[in-house]
């Protein structure tokens, strides 16, 4: 397995780079999204959560699994942990191990439903209230990022891509289509990741959740990328794997797919998505792809 050392995109693309990151093993640049704060939304200018966003951000049927609408397509943008790969066990023993080690629930382990309801898709900042509301802040955020180096540890030995991830990748790249990665993750787990997937040349941005006003449920992660990109939701659709995901790609206006690995199809259908695949082998994503190539929607990059 790839080495826990930062990886990063290759120069050509040309989107903004943060600050400098070290080289890795494959010798590229992960050209991750760093905001010029003079240039962002205020607040104010960004979408809020209601009721009412997630159902008229877009008219579709999703009975029929249909992404047909969206003509033509110019986009998709991916989320990363349980969407790219199946990182959510991993995420499940840090967490079990760690919680037990400082007593929470009475030193009783966490189980698998505690941590979807209560865990999985959420930002570290938020947890820090969820978990640990009796701490002091600065010591909750410290425990968050020894839980994420301990994740790193592990998933540099047990990491693998969801099955029919790289098929995925040829048919976007083929048909010259946008792609960004956008995460509630930390930059050095994104890092690790992407390297260790084989996705470093893949992604033109990577927006991470801490450089916006707000993370996921709220939309503003998936309106950068929008914004990065130079593509509209009407457009563009997203493919995530948690509630909290799901909630914030529908609220940026985009039909979402919904990556149904960990979390129950009817919560990710309920929070907003079009339809759930299993994988991105799974008939019902190859059937909406092939609808909007029917339709003369995709053009294929020749050379």
């Amino acid at each position: 397995m790839l080495s826990l050392s930062s990886l990063h995109l290759p120069h050509h693309h040309h989107l903004l780079f943060s600050d400098h990151l070290s080289h890795t093993h494959l010798h590229k640049t992960t050209n991750f999204y760093t905001p010029n704060r003079c240039d962002l939304p205020t607040i104010s200018q960004l979408p809020r959560i209601s009721s009412t966003t997630a159902s008229n951000s877009y008219t579709t049927s999703r009975s029929e699994s249909s992404l047909a609408f969206l003509t033509p397509l110019q986009a998709i943008l991916f989320d990363i942990d349980g969407t790219l790969c199946d990182s959510d066990p991993t995420h499940y023993n840090a967490f079990r191990e760690m919680l037990q080690e400082i007593g929470f629930n009475g030193g009783v382990p966490i189980t698998e439903e505690f941590f979807i309801k209560n865990i999985s898709g959420k930002h570290n900042e938020e947890l820090c209230g969820v978990l640990l509301p009796n701490w002091d802040l600065q010591r909750a955020r410290k425990f968050m990022d020894d839980k994420e180096a301990f994740f790193r540890r592990l998933a540099s030995e047990q990491l693998e891509p969801v099955k029919g991830l790289n098929k995925l990748c040829k048919w976007i790249e083929e048909r010259g289509l946008k792609r960004a990665a956008v995460t509630n993750a930390p930059r050095s787990n994104a890092e690790l990741l992407i390297s260790a997937l084989g996705l470093s040349d893949f992604f033109e941005v990577v927006v991470l959740a801490n450089d916006c006003e707000r993370q996921k449920p709220f939309p503003d992660p998936y309106l950068r990328a929008l914004q990065v990109l130079e593509v509209s939701p009407k457009h563009t659709f997203v493919i995530e794997d948690s509630v909290s995901g799901v909630k914030a790609g529908v609220a940026a206006g985009m039909p979402v797919v919904g990556m149904g690995l960990r979390n129950p199809e009817k919560s990710l259908v309920d929070a907003g998505a079009s339809f759930v695949i299993n994988d991105f082998n799974d008939p019902k994503l190859w059937t909406a792809l092939e609808e909007l190539e029917n339709k003369g929607v995709i053009t294929t990059v020749t050379t």
